[in-house]
């Protein structure tokens, strides 16, 4: 559905340089997927964003939508794409003087739709976002939440192949933000909509999205399936991202008991500290409590913590184990065949 190719954005400073916000972005989104584009404060990911409706052209590189590039087209040609394109924002931009119906209505009256056609569509949208009872209030007498499903019923009038995202639920409290990522989901399951979720919240991307781009200083770092991002961070953005919501990193206090531990004598045998992952079924397996069994060896676990992602069970584990080299080996081999991501992080804490 979004094929972004080689994307560049350079801006002129006030000083006469140059910053680039994008360097050479490519990415491909399916049709009908949740895609998630995650970093922190100033990694470019509004600026990309805007590329992929033209609100901004691409210094360099090419946006191809639904087949069609958007590079070659006319102005006119790019209005008609961006009816395609529904947008909504972090801080609503809804006309106060409007009512929550005349700020829904306002895409079909720009596009000249019958207003009898319009006022059906509409209806049916408020409908859909559970504003019906609310049409005729004002921004000012709505709250944060229901103030977002107005933008999301407004983003939906011309009926877009395509919705992006843009920190949309930044702004709202831990229940609204709960309640609109479902609205966003089932408005992605019912009208088969393509959405792209702008965001520098982890949390957001492991509740809806199905697949994931990583961004730092302009650049795609990291991309893939949510649930394999989890399981394997490449960047150190990513892993930070990641310990935002769950703890990946031992706090000093920990590593200097662990530490102090080993001082004062264990068993003789060197020492490991790994980091476990599972996923699904996995989660609630008792694999540790088997493999001290098999193995009659001890685990001390450090930190541990079970999450959902994408519907699945997720849970990461820190331990410390002291054995053989032999038995190790087999420990290991035996985590991995029960789908098991392990990870040593001895030399980072001992």
């Amino acid at each position: 559905m979004i094929e972004l190719q080689h994307i560049t954005q350079r801006y002129r400073t006030p000083e006469g340089g140059e910053f680039l916000a994008l360097d050479d972005v490519s990415l491909t989104i399916e049709a009908g997927e949740i895609f998630g584009i995650i970093g922190r404060s100033g990694a470019g990911k509004s600026t990309l964003v805007r590329c992929i409706n033209f609100l901004n052209r691409p210094t360099e590189g090419t946006v191809v939508i639904d087949g069609k590039c958007l590079n070659t087209m006319s102005e006119a040609q790019l209005r008609a794409a961006r009816r395609k394109i529904g947008m909504i924002f972090q801080h609503f931009n809804l006309l106060s003087s409007r009512t929550v119906f005349e700020n829904a209505v306002f895409p079909l009256e720009l596009a000249g739709v019958d207003a009898g056609a319009a006022r059906a569509k509409v209806d049916a949208l408020l409908d859909l976002v559970g504003l019906s009872e609310h049409r005729n209030k004002y921004p000012s007498q709505l709250s944060g939440g229901q103030k977002q499903r107005v933008g999301i019923a407004r983003a939906l009038a011309n009926d877009p192949e395509v919705l992006l995202s843009d920190e949309a639920t930044s702004a709202l409290d831990p229940e609204t933000t709960v309640a609109t990522l479902e609205l966003l989901k089932r408005i992605n399951r019912e009208l088969k909509l393509t959405i792209v979720m702008i965001t520098h919240q982890m949390d957001v991307v492991k509740q809806v999205c199905d697949r994931v781009a990583v961004m730092n200083k302009g650049r795609v770092v990291e991309q893939g399936s949510v649930i394999e991002v989890f399981r394997h961070p490449q960047s150190e953005t990513t892993k930070a991202l990641i310990g935002n919501i769950m703890a990946q990193r031992l706090p000093p206090f920990m590593i200097e008991q662990v530490r102090a531990q080993l001082r004062a004598g264990g068993s003789g045998e060197p020492a490991h500290v790994l980091r476990l992952s599972f996923v699904g079924d996995e989660a609630t397996r008792p694999v540790i409590s088997e493999a001290s069994r098999i193995y009659n060896i001890n685990f001390n676990i450090l930190l541990g913590q079970i999450d959902e992602v994408q519907g699945r069970g997720f849970g990461t584990l820190t331990v410390l184990t002291a054995c053989s080299n032999d038995v190790f080996s087999g420990l290991l081999d035996y985590l991995r065949r029960h789908n098991v991501t392990v990870e040593e992080i001895t030399d980072h804490v001992l």
